[in-house]
């Protein structure tokens, strides 16, 4: 019985003798177990993605994310991940020419997970290439501009308006009364001239017919296979295709994906959870 509860002891005075003897073989063969275990993780990211979910409204924390992949040179390729129904006009226009920038100095290839309407789409014309989930809503070129009128509930509460303006348009775009024919006539060649800017960047970037916006453009939106008749995209296929198409446009023998901050991905999260609901009366793209 004594010998049975000794024997663990010898064994483990045996194991630290010989780690003792042999310290320094101990140690080289650790380090080069860690190194042949983490060898992915030390590996500098060559390649980037860059997402753009949800309403395009505030863009600073995706065009920071733009420069930082634009800058740093050990960078070679990025992938645009989209899924978001548009947004605001300048902030789209931002982001495309922000994309525009970025595809000049490596490929960029966009991915059309959900929604690539509207602003979205905007902001992705640029890219080098892009790919559709087949359930993918691609499209929506157009502009809407909108607001409520609250003239009738005022009335019912007992609320008036006291204002002084200089400026016949100045008033254009209330929603405390109905807009009168002047100014619907000027908003509408607001619109009008948006919607020309969108279409023709579109055209552009695309290499479609502008005199022909119709079969690609009259805010209509398209399911991914119809939307590569059109040729708003360049393919249908999964995110793990379009990952592909970035390595081999990026032409790196060992790809590398950059991995999101653990810490940065909960907070994001977190926030998503707590956000409440926003009403934007300044106009869309749509």
């Amino acid at each position: 019985m004594l010998n049975l509860l000794k024997k663990p002891f010898i064994v483990l005075g045996a194991i630290l003798n010989y780690v003792q003897t042999h310290f320094k073989t101990v140690v080289l063969l650790l380090i080069v177990a860690w190194i042949v275990v983490s060898q992915e993780e030390i590996k500098e990211p060559n390649l980037a993605i860059v997402k753009i979910e949800g309403e395009i409204l505030n863009i600073d924390e995706i065009l920071d994310t733009i420069e930082k992949a634009e800058e740093n040179d050990q960078i070679k390729g990025v992938l645009l991940h989209v899924d978001s129904p548009g947004g605001a006009l300048a902030p789209s226009i931002e982001l495309s020419l922000a994309v525009k920038r970025l595809a000049e100095k490596k490929p960029v290839v966009a991915y059309a997970a959900g929604s690539m309407t509207s602003g979205s789409y905007y902001a992705s014309i640029w890219s080098n290439y892009i790919i559709a989930n087949p359930g993918a809503f691609i499209g929506s070129i157009g502009v809407l501009f909108q607001a409520p009128n609250v003239a009738e509930l005022a009335k019912k509460l007992g609320i008036s308006e006291q204002i002084i303006t200089a400026g016949e348009y100045k008033q254009m775009g209330t929603f405390t009364r109905e807009w009168t024919p002047k100014e619907k006539e000027a908003l509408k060649g607001l619109i009008g001239d948006a919607y020309d800017l969108f279409v023709k960047d579109v055209a552009t970037a695309r290499g479609l017919n502008l005199a022909k916006p119709d079969e690609f453009a009259n805010a209509q939106v398209f399911i991914a296979s119809k939307a590569l008749n059109v040729h708003l995209i360049d393919e249908i296929g999964s995110a793990q295709e379009a990952k592909k198409r970035v390595e081999a446009l990026a032409n790196v023998a060992h790809p590398v994906w950059e991995k999101p901050d653990p810490m940065d991905k909960w907070m994001k999260k977190l926030e998503s959870t707590t956000k409440l609901p926003l009403l934007n009366l300044t106009g869309y793209l749509k």
